[in-house]
């Protein structure tokens, strides 16, 4: 489908994937990498109070999340009954994992500049960023090819590296998207070809 004079082409049919972001396990200032913590009382809270508008996304034909406490948790208190996804774990941050940043950048100041800027190093040992994007790209583009409805609950990280991905963004562009708890986002059309699309909110 082409929209008007502008001349772009926006896919009509195709795979429609949508990201429920899970909810939190701690407070922002407490978030740490590569974080395997159960929802908190905050986190169950706010699930109760989203689920309304996020129960009917279980309606898809195929449920998956993130393989963390907090992403089962989340689909399952809304029904979903998600099948875990091992391609859709949080980034492997090596040495750093349980860390906060905080932590980190006062004990390695320099590598967490090199990490902040070069999307293919990984001064924790673990996974660089871009191989962190790239795989959860590869999970979108493996997905089925025929049209249908996917939901997945995953971690903030990954949704956002969905995001790079799907709009083909500069890994840098990774710092850049805020991504809250029980946030969604969708993603429309087929492999190496996504839209992400804003729905309108219903009141």
């Amino acid at each position: 489908m082409t929209c008007g004079a502008f001349g772009l082409t926006i896919a009509a049919t195709g795979l429609r994937v949508t990201l429920v972001t899970a909810a939190r396990s701690s407070s922002l200032l407490a978030e740490r990498f590569d974080d395997d913590r159960p929802l908190d009382e905050t986190g169950w809270y706010e699930v109760q109070q989203a689920a309304p508008a996020l129960v009917p996304l279980g309606a898809a034909e195929l449920r998956y999340c993130s393989p963390t406490p907090r992403s089962r948790a989340t689909g399952t208190a809304l029904g979903y009954a998600p099948l875990a996804q091992p391609a859709l774990r949080d980034c492997d941050m090596g040495r750093w994992r349980g860390l906060t940043l905080a932590e980190v950048a006062a004990l390695e100041p320099a590598a967490v500049d090199a990490w902040l800027t070069d999307a293919r190093t990984a001064p924790h040992g673990g996974e660089p960023l871009l191989a962190f994007i790239t795989r959860i790209g590869n999970w979108l583009d493996t997905r089925p090819a025929d049209d249908g409805t996917i939901v997945a609950v995953a971690e903030p990280s990954v949704v956002r590296a969905a995001l790079v991905y799907a709009l083909k963004a500069p890994p840098a562009t990774y710092w850049n998207v805020d991504v809250r708890p029980l946030s969604t986002v969708t993603l429309t059309g087929r492999p190496g070809l996504w839209h992400l699309q804003l729905d309108t909110a219903l009141r």
